[in-house]
């Protein structure tokens, strides 16, 4: 019997690719540009990014093209699906949204664009648990409302060696980023109502990760969570990190450490780390 609600999202989302398989989700690539070469993000390797980036090759990010969704809606209808639900990197950083708007225009199938006004596996876990309500027969309104929960209730950190990147991108102020340079202040940044705001900052890398770690225990709650922890090349600090979390959170459901997007990486700069809790109840 055939999946009466498809689900789709984006790259961002930092799910497993054995993950996305199992669960049904279709994955639509975002647009890297290194240099004069575009490509999707999957066939752009993670260290030729983060090399270019040191070396002050230019780096930029696009949304997908419309058509990257339309094709992916047609496979979810011809396969049975009598809706389609499609949940994305929010719009406050990127344009991915109106693709998907765009290209939904012209499915024959109701087609729900959401946006999660988050990203990484801050988007993924949510998706992840509207996969699974999907997969066990809820409705489309039953599927909207595991992931509204799971949207309103997840909690998303970000730690960077340097501002100097996202500033690059626009996405922090040329003050902000002139302090933490010159200070040494390591901030720990959160994704909030769709944008990147500071959270709190420290003096040194482990003090700023320590604080961003007790943060992510205080929102987990007390009952079954997923925790996830991604980075840009720095694999050895996220899994300290991780087993940090575990230690502070026995209840922990789901565990996942992965190598974020390279379109997130692009924006945040090697040695970046994103911490995610999302209560599972």
């Amino acid at each position: 019997m055939s999946q009466r609600v498809a689900i789709v999202t984006d790259s961002t989302a930092s799910i497993p690719l054995d993950v996305a398989d199992r669960l049904g989700i279709a994955i639509v690539q975002l647009e890297l540009k290194v240099g004069e070469e575009y490509n999707d993000e999957r066939r752009v390797p993670h260290p030729q990014v983060a090399q270019a980036m040191r070396d002050g090759v230019p780096v930029a990010t696009a949304e997908p093209p419309a058509p990257a969704f339309f094709w992916n809606y047609m496979d979810a209808a011809a396969s049975g699906a009598e809706a389609i639900i499609s949940i994305h990197i929010s719009e406050g950083l990127s344009r991915t949204c109106a693709s998907a708007r765009k290209a939904a225009e012209e499915i024959g199938i109701p087609v729900y664009v959401v946006d999660s006004r988050l990203v990484g596996l801050g988007l993924g876990y949510p998706v992840m648990a509207a996969a699974e309500a999907a997969r066990a027969g809820a409705t489309v309104q039953g599927v909207m409302g595991v992931l509204d929960r799971r949207l309103r209730t997840t909690t998303q950190l970000l730690y960077v060696d340097t501002l100097e990147y996202l500033q690059r991108g626009g996405r922090i102020g040329r003050a902000q980023a002139w302090l933490g340079q010159t200070l040494s202040i390591k901030p720990v940044l959160e994704l909030r109502d769709g944008v990147i705001d500071q959270n709190s900052k420290a003096i040194g890398a482990d003090r700023a990760l320590k604080k961003a770690v007790g943060y992510a225990v205080k929102r987990a709650g007390g009952g079954p969570v997923d925790v996830g922890v991604e980075h840009f090349q720095f694999a050895d600090r996220a899994g300290r990190v991780l087993e940090q979390l575990r230690g502070e959170l026995p209840q922990a459901r789901r565990v996942t450490l992965e190598e974020t997007s390279a379109i997130l990486g692009a924006h945040a700069g090697p040695g970046a780390l994103g911490v995610t809790v999302s209560p599972a109840t």
